[in-house]
């Protein structure tokens, strides 16, 4: 149960850093392409961690959390 709590923190903490990150990118220094490139890593990267998240708490629930995530760092 332990573990299990600790890889969900950890996987929210990397959902938050990637959603900090897409944030960072919309004024990043880079333009066009790149841009858009590195913002889709980062939403490819929230899909991945939400797959896993889901199989610690279920879909509806990795969902919600991803969700309170992104309204965390997204005003």
């Amino acid at each position: 149960m332990q573990e299990s709590q600790s890889d969900l923190a950890q996987l929210l903490r990397q959902i938050e850093d990637e959603y900090s990150a897409a944030k960072g990118g919309l004024s990043g220094l880079c333009s066009g392409a790149a841009k858009h490139q590195f913002i889709t890593a980062r939403m490819e990267n929230i899909g991945a961690y939400c797959a896993r998240l889901s199989q610690l708490v279920g879909e509806e629930n990795a969902i919600r959390c991803v969700l309170e995530a992104a309204e965390r760092q997204i005003p």
